[in-house]
């Protein structure tokens, strides 16, 4: 059985969830204030998936400085691309709300808060990551393999094995 591949830096698979439940908080807080400061919260939020997308996303970073050391080292270790992916698409549909704001359309933007919203609840809740398994979908559909680890407790938990 071939070894399987991380990237260069594992990231603790508990840190994504905490990361989604920040943004659960926000993207929520976004939908219930509406207005000047929800645009410039949801714009915020907006840079945060930005910066996640290259690993430097303040909310993980706060995640490894105050949460981790007071937790039992994790068991194993992810590959954080999944993890980037799904802060991308998370970008996209920040943005599409932001375009929605701008072009005054506030159903395209409760729409895409909404749906980012949604995906960042059911990550931080139920440890299952949408953007993740969009991930999965498109590197088998490219033809890569995908291997589940035997004792993975989630479905994000997954390590990409290459051809």
């Amino acid at each position: 059985m071939p070894v399987p591949r991380l990237s260069a830096r594992p990231i603790d698979p508990r840190g994504p969830r905490v990361v989604a439940a920040v943004t659960t908080v926000v993207l929520a807080t976004v939908l219930l204030t509406g207005s000047t400061f929800g645009a410039r919260l949801l714009l915020a939020q907006a840079v945060v998936f930005a910066l996640g997308t290259v690993d430097r996303s303040p909310y993980a970073l706060a995640f490894r400085l105050f949460v981790r050391p007071r937790l039992a080292p994790p068991t194993e270790l992810e590959d954080p691309r999944p993890v980037r992916f799904a802060q991308a698409v998370g970008l996209v549909f920040a943005l599409a709300a932001l375009l929605g704001v701008a072009a005054g359309s506030g159903l395209l933007a409760v729409a895409a808060t909404a749906a980012a919203l949604s995906a960042a609840f059911l990550n931080a809740a139920f440890g299952v990551c949408l953007g993740c398994e969009l991930y999965l979908l498109t590197r088998r559909a490219r033809g890569g393999r995908v291997e589940q680890r035997p004792q993975s407790p989630s479905p994000t938990h997954r390590t990409e094995v290459s051809a």
